[in-house]
């Protein structure tokens, strides 16, 4: 017998494809929630994947459009930096997911909502916080923090052999074992290697932007129009370009950052609950220095890599 029906926030990779076939095996009827949310991902390779390892239903949506107006130009407004130099790409799109994935609890009838955070990071809160605030009957179900769970899986090697027992594909490997997140606005990564701030990322970790040392000489000059604190209108001036539509503003400032290596960070960060964690973040961050005129462009050659 069920024990009811609880909506996974599903990325697809190692962590929520091994919760998604845990879910069921304690008993729990599973609808998969991915969000499009800017991320490089093949959706319905995604959907037959979680239908293959037991969804009852998969909900795929993209919220990228939502993302950029609701999430990313309040904090362009902010001038958001947490820590000097991280942009806050992880922390704004969790409550965003999160708003979607209540709705689709509340539709469905789930009385559970779960996601893949750690229990020792912020994202747990930021799920949390969102769905209780939009849906405060729901339970939570944070395979992290249930001792039976963590008592079984003692980290990525073990859900990596839980995976292959399973026939779960995964993109990581032992060599290659990141926790990794990616949206519209960045792309981090955490965990192998990287665990040790005196290791350097290898030169293929980096997907979003090219190496400052190939990027190109020559400059783009950008005419970006404001209004109310936000962008309304961005003209790439070289090539005679102009966008203005949120998401078309936001994905044109991404290309043009990408080509010119802008945006990678190397930080440890204080986390909510005390501890502190290495990542490597490559922000695309132009339109976010841009949006304050008093702010001095931010450049990569500040990194340590």
């Amino acid at each position: 017998m069920s024990k009811g029906t609880v909506v996974l926030a599903y990325s697809g990779g190692l962590d929520t494809s091994c919760i998604l076939v845990w879910l069921k095996e304690q008993g729990y009827d599973v609808i998969a929630f991915l969000a499009n949310i800017g991320q490089d991902e093949d959706f319905e390779a995604a959907r037959a994947k979680a239908v293959k390892l037991g969804a009852k239903k998969v909900y795929i949506e993209d919220i990228r459009a939502e993302f950029v107006k609701d999430f990313i130009w309040p904090a362009v407004q902010a001038n958001a930096v947490y820590e000097d130099r991280y942009l806050l790409g992880t922390s704004i799109a969790r409550p965003c997911i999160a708003r979607h994935q209540v709705e689709i609890a509340k539709k469905e009838g789930a009385q559970f909502v779960s996601h893949g955070a750690t229990g020792k990071g912020n994202d747990q809160v930021r799920f949390e916080l969102t769905c209780y605030a939009l849906y405060p009957e729901v339970k939570i179900i944070a395979p992290w923090r249930i001792p039976e769970f963590y008592g079984r899986f003692r980290g990525r090697v073990d859900l990596m052999e839980y995976a292959q027992k399973h026939d779960i594909p995964v993109p990581v490997t032992p060599k290659a074992p990141w926790s990794m997140d990616a949206n519209f606005m960045h792309i981090s990564y955490e965990s192998g290697i990287l665990e040790n701030p005196k290791n350097h990322a290898p030169a293929d970790l980096y997907l979003m932007t090219t190496d400052p040392k190939d990027s190109p000489n020559d400059p783009d000059q950008l005419e970006i129009e404001f209004k109310n604190g936000v962008p309304v209108r961005v003209t790439n001036m070289k090539e005679a370009v102009s966008k203005d539509s949120p998401l078309e503003i936001f994905s044109l400032l991404n290309q043009i950052g990408a080509k010119h290596g802008v945006g990678r960070i190397d930080i440890v960060e204080n986390r909510f609950i005390g501890m502190k964690s290495r990542g490597k973040e490559l922000n695309l961050h132009l339109i976010l220095n841009l949006s304050s005129l008093l702010t001095p462009f931010s450049s990569p050659g500040d990194e340590s890599l």
